[in-house]
């Protein structure tokens, strides 16, 4: 059985409402920090891969389990957070102050708009979900611990959970709404597994901020859900 806990950074900055420069490296504040460490000591046993985002919220926050964990093998994966919005309009700004553009984005629903330089479209944040699922179900490690960041893991879910036929208006729609109703906190995240020769990956169980398990509660469901990977 392959186990892979995919888990949200600790708070950052940017979380705890400050100006940011550069999306990518918005460091974690002292209780980001200090929710890196407790999921780090609740990782039990060193797992058979430690994965992060390149971002820099991510990067410390899994080097918290790395630091407990040095043997562990370590890879930085493109599992980054959806960048949407065009990075040099969002220098020094504010979630607060993002919010009308965050808003305007998503009332467009256009799955293939591009904001900007440095920005990706939805088809495309969708479309390194998908490949994400791919490049865990070849990978030998069975024991998998991913560092990544709240909307990326809700792709993932989302995916999983709705299968979704195709990435158009109404999808995009839809999984606004989803990521909305199932916001992930810092340091909290979900559990998927893969049966081997399973084509199909399962999604039932969410962790919360201590690394504990708390069984059927992922997209409000008690039920596990699965989608071809």
């Amino acid at each position: 059985m392959k186990n892979v806990r995919l888990i949200r950074h600790g708070e950052s900055a940017a979380n705890a409402g400050a100006a940011t420069l550069d999306h990518s490296s918005i460091p974690l504040t002292e209780k980001g920090i200090e929710q890196a460490k407790r999921v780090a000591q609740s990782v039990g046993r060193a797992p058979g891969l430690i994965v992060a985002s390149p971002f820099s919220r991510a990067q410390a926050t899994a080097n918290a389990t790395i630091s407990v964990f040095p043997d562990a093998p370590f890879e930085t994966w493109p599992i980054e957070e959806f960048t949407y919005l065009d990075p040099t309009r969002c220098v020094n700004t504010t979630v607060g102050q993002r919010k009308a553009w965050v808003n305007q984005y998503w009332a467009h629903a256009d799955p293939a708009n591009i904001d900007g330089e440095g920005a990706e479209s939805f088809l495309e944040f969708v479309g390194r979900a998908r490949s994400f699922l791919d490049r865990l179900a070849t990978h030998p490690a069975q024991d998998i611990l991913a560092f990544s960041h709240g909307q990326f893991l809700n792709a993932v879910a989302w995916l999983i959970e709705r299968e979704p036929p195709q990435i158009d208006a109404q999808a995009m729609i839809e999984w606004r709404r989803y990521e909305i109703d199932n916001h992930v906190p810092n340091g909290c995240g979900y559990v998927v597994t893969r049966a081997l020769g399973d084509p199909l990956w399962s999604l039932s169980d969410s962790i919360e901020i201590d690394g504990a398990v708390r069984l059927g509660n992922v997209a409000k469901s008690a039920a596990a859900t699965r989608v071809e990977g």
